[in-house]
């Protein structure tokens, strides 16, 4: 008998927006993220909303299918900015997730701690990142994180040779066409050039079809209940492991409690362990028990977003380039001052998240890149973040240091 396995894994993020930071701000106030008359950008108003929409709801589900249903697991990954906002304005939500992690089934998966693209740019200060990550994992929620995933799933061999080399495991990765080509997500692979490691793909079909599909009533598997996708599971013959990577925040977010998603997430367990054999598995658990049927290619940097699945929509215009390489100039004369605030805004600033807002694609990622974004329009987020860029070069000349 064939065993076949959901590994459900979720991410949970949440950056430190910039508020309409204005050039008179520069050089004379240098909170750029505190923004207590601006809703767009309030952080702490943003984490109670989505903690009361989405992160308490969830939880409260996930811990009474792992209650219910011994055979129940899931994989998370949780910013070390969105453990702080949590920490600082949402602690229910937090000991949420801590009660999660305290059944034993729920797997923590290693990333950097800001949600930055680091790895592109200086991997000084990935390195940096990532270890802060691991020792905030390991203070709040008790777990070594065993299996790596970049931000936006941003991945190629060059990742996969890193993460090898620093004992991970498995990476997570998109499960894009072009790289695995004929082959199937639905099966453990090993990055080409590596050693040991192991590469999980997202199945983004199945997966994009909770996180962007499921409250659509245009789309033609409309309504999606768990017995009907149960049941395009179980028609699939050649699968050890169904991939389903998708954000946090799909469960009463982006997809709100009115269109079913937390019935559908309520039943899925149930329906999908009917059939003999079905089961579900963390991410380590998928890579110790599936030997990898292939390896994988991965030369150019693939990512989950956008239909070009590149990072295209951090870095595809000028704004996004020039601000993102500005920052990263700054950064050997930040950490040289020793100023943990300094150095910490700098790292706020590294969180990918800014640059997506910068983004001028259209059509539907363009209107999604919109729905995230607190600003009018990419040119405030561009501006915003430059200003605060420019503030942090008045505290490097305040300190005798030239940028």
């Amino acid at each position: 008998m064939s065993h076949k396995a959901i590994v459900l894994y979720l991410h949970v993020h949440q950056p430190y927006r910039v508020r309409h930071y204005t050039i008179f701000d520069a050089g004379v106030d240098h909170r750029y993220f505190d923004a207590p008359y601006d809703d767009r950008t309030n952080n702490e108003r943003i984490m109670h909303k989505v903690a009361e929409k989405s992160y308490l709801p969830t939880n409260r589900r996930l811990l009474e299918l792992l209650n219910n249903h011994p055979e129940f697991k899931l994989s998370l990954s949780i910013t070390g900015t969105a453990i702080e906002q949590m920490e600082a304005w949402a602690p229910e939500a937090l000991q949420s997730f801590k009660d999660l992690c305290a059944t034993g089934r729920v797997e923590i998966v290693a990333e950097t701690y800001h949600h930055s693209l680091a790895f592109f740019y200086s991997r000084k200060e990935f390195e940096a990142q990532v270890k802060m990550h691991e020792k905030k994992v390991q203070e709040v929620f008790g777990q070594t994180p065993r299996v790596f995933r970049n931000t936006e799933l941003a991945y190629n061999n060059d990742l996969a040779y890193w993460a090898d080399k620093a004992g991970y495991k498995g990476v997570l990765a998109e499960g894009w066409d072009k790289v695995l080509g004929w082959r199937s997500p639905n099966f453990v692979y090993q990055p080409t050039y590596t050693d040991n490691i192991r590469l999980l793909m997202k199945n983004y079909k199945l997966s994009d079809d909770i996180a962007f599909r499921f409250g659509d009533r245009g789309w033609a598997g409309w309504p999606l209940t768990a017995d009907k996708f149960s049941h395009w599971l179980n028609s699939t013959d050649e699968a050890t492991n169904f991939n389903l990577f998708m954000d946090y925040e799909t469960f009463g977010e982006h997809q709100w409690d009115d269109t079913g998603i937390f019935e559908f997430l309520a039943h899925l367990p149930n329906e999908w362990l009917k059939q003999e054999g079905n089961t579900f598995m963390t991410v380590s658990e998928v890579i110790d028990n599936f030997q990898p049927v292939d390896r994988v290619d991965s030369p150019q940097t693939i990512t989950w977003a956008d239909t070009e699945r590149d990072l295209s929509a951090w870095l595809g215009n000028s704004m996004q380039g020039a601000s993102i390489h500005a920052l990263y100039e700054l950064e050997d004369k930040i950490k040289s001052t020793g100023d943990l605030s300094l150095i910490d805004d700098f790292r706020k600033l590294t969180t990918s998240d800014h640059f997506y807002y910068m983004c001028t694609k259209w059509f539907n990622d363009g209107d999604i890149h919109a729905y995230f974004s607190p600003y009018e329009n990419p040119y405030d987020a561009f501006v915003a973040f430059m200003n605060a860029w420019h503030d942090l070069r008045f505290r490097l000349a305040a300190k005798g240091i030239d940028a």
